[in-house]
């Protein structure tokens, strides 16, 4: 399927921005140029309850911001990280996706602004998550969250984020995540797959640069991807892991890898949805206010939520 007609106006309207070339940019540079294009879109929708909270972390705290629809009652919840490459993106770039989500699955929403690299690079964002994720389980009570209904997810870095943590989990023996959601995830350091040769000029948005660039910051050395908690793909078991949502984009580098990922999840007997969204490129769930498959995949989400949980 060719692009679709609101994606092409979204990527002509980056093609004047400097994001155009991010991989020739600080990462200070890059972080304030990804807020600005988001603060120039729509606004997010109103949500019941929004507050921002600093909880402990692994030697530092962490920043949350927490989403909850009007209820009475103990609600799933959903512990989110942002994507951005692990370099970019944070709370605030994020807050749209997660008030969307937090009305339609009915569902409290914990958003994660895990540390970033260079300044801090791998294992630092997966053991951040982890902590989160931790947190929001032994705090689930005053959170006016049900125990037994907490998920994790997030997109592209933040889908990598969510798989490493369900792996953690069940490493170290804690309760699991009841489901994990992965938004064309990262799920492996590497750039052959026929996605990258297809999708990675830069012409879609992301591209074959950015995504070097972005590892390059994230890892301390080439040898860190093949730690599973960087490249959930090399993982050598991915049996006993939570039910996953993996979900990828047509025109996107990061497609092939999602869909392995998905067949490793699947062949190691876990209870996997997967769908493709046509026509669409890297980024689309953030673009919901203009792209209708971006909403389309909030909706996919919140079922996909309340079914598995």
């Amino acid at each position: 399927m060719a692009l679709t007609e609101e994606t092409k106006l979204v990527l002509a309207a980056r093609a004047g921005s400097p994001m155009a070339e991010m991989h020739k940019l600080s990462p200070s540079e890059a972080r304030a140029g990804m807020l600005s294009m988001v603060r120039a879109g729509p606004k997010g929708e109103d949500v019941a309850h929004v507050e921002d909270r600093n909880i402990p972390g692994p030697g530092v705290d962490v920043p949350i911001r927490i989403y909850r629809p009007q209820s009475d009652s103990a609600l799933p919840a959903l512990v989110y990280f942002h994507g951005g490459g692990w370099v970019i993106g944070d709370i605030e770039t994020h807050d749209g996706i997660c008030r969307a989500l937090a009305n339609e699955a009915k569902a409290c929403i914990v958003s994660v602004h895990y540390r970033l690299a260079p300044e801090a690079r791998f294992p630092a964002a997966p053991d951040d998550c982890f902590a989160a994720t931790e947190w929001v389980r032994a705090n689930a009570k005053e959170l006016g969250v049900d125990a037994a209904r907490i998920a994790v997810g997030g997109d592209s870095a933040g889908g990598n984020l969510a798989a490493a943590v369900a792996l953690m989990a069940r490493n170290r023996e804690v309760t699991p995540p009841a489901a994990q959601v992965l938004v064309y995830p990262v799920t492996d350091y590497g750039f052959d797959r026929a996605s990258y040769k297809e999708n990675g000029s830069g012409d879609y948005g992301l591209g074959l640069d950015a995504m070097k660039w972005f590892w390059d910051h994230y890892l301390e050395n080439p040898e860190d991807g093949d730690h599973p908690y960087a490249s959930p793909m090399r993982c050598k078991d991915v049996a006993n892991l939570p039910p996953a949502l993996v979900i990828t984009a047509q025109y996107d580098p990061l497609r092939d890898e999602g869909h392995d990922y998905a067949d490793r999840l699947e062949a190691a007997g876990v209870k996997t949805q997967r769908t493709l969204y046509a026509g669409v490129v890297h980024g689309f769930l953030g673009q919901s206010a203009v792209v209708p498959e971006g909403r389309k995949a909030i909706e996919e989400i919140a079922a996909f939520m309340n079914s598995a949980m």
